[in-house]
């Protein structure tokens, strides 16, 4: 890997960290349901996006496929959140 690559992967693992600080300070002090659910989908996608900048990092398809596993119950988890604040169940 060359170092100018090195840099970009440890600048970009660094702004993905303070995304998800002040996600997860969102997250926490949200005003609202609706802000806290929004945060937790901005979260998994941050999460998703770290898993991806380390598969190229470290050239393992392992982490690709744990970025496929966190979008999958990522979406799973926003759907089933946004159809509790919609109707009050998530199982009809």
């Amino acid at each position: 890997m060359s170092a100018l690559l090195s840099n970009a992967v440890v600048l970009s693992l660094f702004i993905f960290s303070l995304a998800m600080v002040l996600t997860l300070i969102r997250l926490f002090q949200g005003p609202s349901a609706q802000d806290r659910v929004l945060a937790l989908d901005y979260l998994y996608i941050i999460a998703m996006l770290m898993m991806l900048v380390l598969g190229i990092r470290y050239a393992s398809d392992t982490y690709f496929e744990a970025a496929l596993l966190i979008a999958l119950f990522g979406f799973v988890g926003s759907f089933a959140l946004a159809k509790f604040l919609l109707r009050g169940e998530v199982i009809e």
